[in-house]
């Protein structure tokens, strides 16, 4: 007669070929809770409503006079930055000219 611990295990391997659960008799960790849930992403990009940019909001109502906040403060910004001698410097005119110059003539 078979010991009792081997008709557990016996048992156990039918149960889960039934019930397709994956045979684990050392009980090692096997992430199969994380592995059978349900993916998350889907759920989500279901959630946040999907975001228009107010350039193309302008691009088709042009004549609807759509401000875009963030840029009006940016541009206030650059301005005030500019009264205080702090913005970005004037770029170059004659950058063609400089570079003929720096190479000089040809040499003998």
């Amino acid at each position: 007669m078979a010991s009792l611990k081997t008709k557990l295990q016996q048992l156990t391997k039918l149960q889960c070929a039934l019930f397709e659960t994956s045979y684990n008799p050392t009980s090692a960790r096997t992430g199969a809770k994380y592995l059978r849930a349900r993916l998350r992403g889907p759920a989500m990009v279901r959630y946040y409503p999907q975001r228009i940019p107010i350039q193309l909001v302008r691009a088709v109502a042009w004549d609807m006079n759509i401000v875009d906040s963030r840029e009006e403060q940016r541009v206030d910004d650059v301005v005030d930055l500019k009264k205080r001698g702090k913005g970005a410097p004037k770029k170059k005119k004659e950058k063609a000219e400089e570079k003929g110059k720096k190479g000089g003539g040809k040499k003998k």
